[in-house]
């Protein structure tokens, strides 16, 4: 599985961050679909996934923005790890 971070923005009402999720079969993919609570949608052979943060924003530290591809290189990683454990219970 490849977690890929796409888009994310901060200064919005609801600040968000877009992931695309590569390397499932089809039938993971619409496993996740099915049972993730985020806003997923299914491209090909794509998962993308929109997160929603209403408390904290894992980039809007001074750190973050100074490092900010090691941050978003975190989120893939932990988003990797959240859904190979999701997908255990499939």
């Amino acid at each position: 599985m490849i977690v890929k971070i796409t888009d994310f923005d901060e200064n919005v009402e609801i600040p968000f961050i877009d992931y695309d999720v590569a390397g499932l079969t089809a039938m993971q993919m619409k496993f996740l679909e099915e049972n993730l609570d985020e806003e997923t949608s299914i491209d090909g052979d794509i998962l993308r996934i929109r997160l929603y943060f209403k408390d904290i924003f894992p980039f809007q530290s001074e750190v973050a923005k100074i490092r900010l591809d090691d941050f978003i290189a975190r989120e893939e990683i932990e988003m990797n790890v959240f859904l190979s454990g999701f997908l255990e219970d499939m």
